[in-house]
């Protein structure tokens, strides 16, 4: 064997030489785990983590650290499957003696995993820059856990529920020479996914709707489409951007708002139960009063094919005013209530208006009982709407369903880690 064979082999075993063969210990632990945006109440469940290293190594040494997760906290949920190679974890392994943590990282690899399947993934891994004699030890913390559909990725941040025992020790002998990095170094890809915002078009700077009301016999009173930005986190990686007209018709005193959006702008991304969406919007007051007017919409009435368009239905509200003069009217905040099963609790979807534009005025005369401060809303007496309008002017007007796919992967809590409690205990 040649001396340059030698010095390639051992060079290459340089890391390992003062390490010992691998020792794996276990942890079981609780966790409380925190959804996207819109994906629900924070949920707690108990999780079995595998942690491998090497039982004895020496300063200076550089070994790997892994986390197995043998048991997670839950199934799949029961509404959609997951495709393979979509599930990706991070987590942060604390190690004790004053080393920080390590960051540990893996794959984004995984079968597919079936509705009501155990969740699968991949072992996360790491490498650990031993610095000084002693013993180490190596104990899970908290994770991440993405999963990456075609309309975005999703990732629910999980941490543990009072103190984990259990994991890995490595018995640390001084070495000739000693590095000074900590732990923390990892391998592996890097967890992605929602952490686009989007909303960030600017627009709606068209100011509409410049017929007043309130004179001349007049009733109805349509407003302009004015273009209007939301960011709903996470869960719309970029955003809703859709033309909103409000209309008034006079009614007494006050004006029955009706609220359109633009009809089938996209396809569905799943097929939709009846009654699965449920659109709710606050209505900005400005000019001569302030404060927030609701409007809201019935669900979808008949179920919705995949890959079919899907509007919105009409959101409808009563705004009294609270003062005399010319009232301004824009969209503000949209939320969508998505529900995919009877009876179960509806996920809300909060998206905010990044940016708007006055849709429509009025020439209001104050009512008893209006609206009139920051710190109250015009009165908000909601009814059932009609369909939206046929005409889609843009593409993103119900890209508000790649927020529903979104959310149905979220219902029940996580969909990589949890379902509600009532699911959980039937599956124990």
């Amino acid at each position: 064997m040649s001396a340059a064979v030698v010095a390639l082999l051992l060079g290459g075993a340089g890391i390992a030489m003062g390490a010992s063969p691998a020792q794996a210990a276990e942890a079981t632990f609780k966790v409380k785990c925190v959804p996207p945006a819109g994906g629900g109440d924070p949920v707690e469940g108990e999780t079995t983590a595998k942690i491998t290293a090497p039982a004895t190594a020496k300063v200076g040494d550089e070994v790997e650290v892994s986390w197995e997760t043998v048991k997670p906290a839950s199934n799949n949920t029961d509404l959609m499957d997951i495709p393979q190679d979509s599930v990706q974890p991070t987590g942060w392994i604390t190690v004790g003696g004053g080393g920080g943590e390590l960051k540990v990282v893996g794959e984004k690899k995984n079968p597919p995993i079936p509705k009501k399947a155990p969740m699968v993934m991949s072992t996360m891994k790491g490498k650990l820059k031993l610095t000084k004699a002693g013993k180490i030890t190596l104990t899970p913390g908290k994770y991440d856990v993405a999963v990456t559909f075609s309309f975005g990725t999703f990732v629910t941040k999980c941490a543990p529920v009072g103190e984990v025992k259990g994991g890995a020790t490595i018995d640390v002998a001084a070495g000739s020479s000693g590095g000074t990095t900590s732990g923390g170094t990892t391998s592996g890809g890097t967890t992605s996914g929602g952490t686009t915002n989007g909303g960030t078009t600017t627009g709606g700077t068209t100011t509409g709707g410049t017929t007043t009301g309130g004179g001349g016999g007049q009733t109805d009173f349509p407003g302009k489409a004015v273009e209007v930005a939301f960011d709903c986190g996470p869960v719309v990686p970029g955003g809703i951007k859709t033309p909103v007209t409000i209309n008034a018709k006079k009614n007494g005193g006050s004006y029955d708002l009706t609220v359109k959006t633009a009809k089938g702008a996209m396809a569905a991304p799943m097929a939709l139960p009846a009654g699965a969406l449920k659109p709710s919007m606050n209505v900005k007051l400005g000019g001569a009063d302030s404060g927030m007017v609701k409007v809201s919409g019935p669900a979808n009435a008949e179920p919705i094919a995949d890959k079919a368009p899907v509007s919105l239905n009409d959101m409808t509200g009563t705004y009294k005013p609270g003062k005399s003069g010319k009232v301004t009217l824009s969209p503000d905040q949209l939320t969508i209530d998505v529900t995919m099963a009877p009876g179960s609790t509806p996920i809300n979807v909060p998206c905010k208006a990044t940016s708007s534009g006055v849709s429509l005025e009025l020439d209001t005369a104050a009512q008893p009982g209006g609206s009139g401060s920051p710190s109250t809303t015009g009165a908000a007496t909601t009814t059932s709407g009609g369909l939206a309008e046929t005409g889609a002017e843009d593409e993103g007007g119900i890209k508000a369903l790649a927020l529903v796919a979104g959310t149905v992967i979220l219902l029940g809590g996580a969909v990589f880690t949890f379902t509600p409690w009532r699911r959980l205990r039937g599956t124990r």
